[in-house]
């Protein structure tokens, strides 16, 4: 007989609170070590913790860059500033507008409009929650210069779709890579098909530094505008030029830098331990009846910095917000939707336009388009954020979670599917 369901008053399936789940959070989730320390120590030994001075970042970025067989990289402070420096870079003009996804965090957005344009946001597919081609197209404007698109969960975008589209319209590519360090589209690096390639260093990402991140390139000039922004636009190379333009400082520092070059060094094996429960977990979720693993296109190599999952309400016999109060009750580490359960530009800040002082700049004219953000115009996101599930991953997890996990799910779907 079936167990009785938590929410009904039976026994959770993890009781959270004397068997947590492995967390990102602090060490339970996070690989770090004996190599993070000595890469740290020799930094404090040699006293110079400012990049100018030491050898640690300028040796992360030089392996980070080859690990992705680019020609450039720059370190930087955050995720966010990586996308910054890469905008920065590209010298668009106030008022250009920039498209991105309405799935992401605020970072994205930030670097755009910091850069005086104006973003414009498409529509995504709806169980991937990845950016969709063709709502790209029909955003697309005479003011449109560039696409920034976000690699989500550690998935990468259909890549071939998304090419396509650069080159019809000869737009420029950033790539957000925060989620998705190591995926690949068609056996391709996530990162190298654009003329940047953005990636987070924060606590959550597949390897941290706590906050920190990275930009690469193949283009020579681009590499060089983007070193001199994320740098006061200071020039490093003995060339002694004059700042001409106005930049960031957006350095990282020596003893991030220690830390990102210990972690560069174990990405394989952090993500060989996260995809082998991964994969466990998605390919048990496949067996069970009304429940359905994550999407996943066959052209695609998985980061899994998230999970995710749906369900067929008429198979399993509950609705979406049965299924999250059952889950939820069994103490299963799944929640709806992702980021803030909207699109990101439902938020105030770009319903009220708000990003200098009191006025609409850069949306508002002679610089730029009132560009309308409605719920309405985003179908795809808005099913997805009422019946995807996901749930945070991290190299801790072993495969004795996977089975809790999956437990649970089918306790869940086999009370349900009985009373069908």
């Amino acid at each position: 007989m079936t167990e009785e369901l938590a929410v009904n008053g039976g026994p959770k399936t993890r009781d959270t609170s004397v068997k947590p789940w492995p967390t990102i959070a602090n060490a339970s989730g996070r690989d770090f070590g004996e190599q993070e320390m000595e890469l740290l120590r020799e930094v404090m030994e040699s006293g110079s913790l400012g990049y100018m001075y030491g050898s640690m970042v300028k040796q992360f970025e030089a392996e980070f860059a080859a690990r992705h067989g680019a020609k450039h990289a720059c370190a930087v402070s955050s995720g966010t500033a990586a996308l910054h420096t890469a905008m920065g870079a590209l010298q668009l003009e106030v008022g250009d507008e920039v498209i991105t996804s309405p799935v992401t965090d605020m970072g994205s957005v930030i670097a755009i409009v910091q850069c005086n344009c104006v973003p414009v946001f498409a529509d995504v597919e709806p169980e991937t929650m990845l950016l969709d081609a063709q709502s790209v197209r029909e955003r697309i404007t005479d003011r449109t210069r560039a696409l920034m698109i976000v690699h989500l969960l550690g998935q990468p975008c259909n890549m071939d779709e998304i090419m396509a589209v650069i080159e019809e319209h000869g737009l420029y590519l950033i790539e957000d890579c925060a989620q998705s360090h190591d995926a690949k589209w068609d056996g391709k690096d996530v990162g190298t098909f654009g003329h940047f390639g953005c990636f987070s260093l924060q606590q959550s990402k597949q390897i941290t530094t706590g906050d920190g991140g990275i930009v690469i390139t193949d283009d020579d000039g681009l590499a060089d505008e983007a070193y001199r922004f994320h740098d006061k636009y200071y020039d490093r190379s003995g060339q002694n030029r004059p700042p001409e333009r106005i930049g960031m400082n957006y350095r990282m520092s020596e003893l991030v830098g220690a830390v990102a070059l210990a972690q560069t060094r174990k990405l394989d094996r952090i993500n060989t331990r996260r995809r082998e429960t991964a994969e466990a977990l998605m390919a048990g979720i496949a067996a069970i009846p009304g429940i359905n693993p994550a999407t996943v296109h066959p052209k695609a190599t998985h980061g899994w910095w998230r999970m995710a999952l749906s369900i067929d309400e008429e198979e399993l016999g509950a609705d979406a917000p049965t299924f999250s109060q059952a889950i939820s009750a069994e103490g299963l580490p799944f929640g709806r939707g992702a980021a803030r359960g909207e699109p990101i530009c439902m938020l105030p800040a770009f319903q009220d336009y708000a990003a200098y002082g009191t006025g609409d700049f850069p949306w508002e004219r002679p610089y730029g388009r009132r560009v309308e953000y409605r719920l309405e115009d985003y179908p795809g996101t808005n099913w997805a954020m009422a019946n995807v599930w996901t749930a945070s991953w991290n190299e801790g997890y072993t495969l004795d979670d996977v089975d809790d996990i999956l437990r649970g799910l089918r306790k869940v779907s086999e009370w349900y599917t009985a009373r069908g």
